[in-house]
């Protein structure tokens, strides 16, 4: 593993956690909506991480031979997919809610807004440690560079 390797593989981690702490965000913005476009309440929705290469098909052939067999290139991770959450949502008894049913009540969002506040705290974090890995990099690029000179 080269120094652009770990590079890549925390800049894809970055990218998949700012996805991540948007789709929260969304989450926590739409806690309320009784009513989308589709005409249901909101619903939650969470993202899927999958394993993805962080170089070309070339440079992932090459460090197969070069590592011996059964060894594979470095992987990164990336956004495979948004879901929706299908739990349903809580009735909730309000009659005078423009969405209420003809018995009064609103089906709420199935999000959970605590939970949501400790998603986007891991997230968060992990978004941290990532910067914190991009910035490592970085000074060994640098301290490499100085002994090169």
């Amino acid at each position: 593993m080269d120094l652009s390797d770990s590079l890549a593989v925390s800049v894809s981690a970055l990218d998949a956690q700012r996805h991540r702490l948007n789709v929260i965000a969304s989450n926590l913005a739409n806690a309320q909506s009784t009513k989308t476009s589709t005409g249901g309440p909101y619903r939650r929705r969470d993202v899927v991480f999958q394993a993805a290469p962080v170089s070309s098909a070339f440079q992932r052939a090459f460090k197969q031979v070069s590592t011996g067999p059964g060894k594979h290139a470095l992987d990164g991770v990336k956004v495979a997919r948004v879901i929706e959450d299908q739990k349903p949502g809580q009735k909730v008894y309000d009659p005078r809610h423009p969405d209420a049913d003809k018995k009064g009540f609103v089906t709420m969002p199935n999000v959970n807004v605590m939970e949501e506040m400790v998603n986007m705290i891991g997230a968060s974090r992990a978004y941290e440690a990532n910067v914190q890995a991009v910035n490592a990099t970085r000074t060994m690029w640098n301290r490499a560079l100085e002994i090169g000179r």
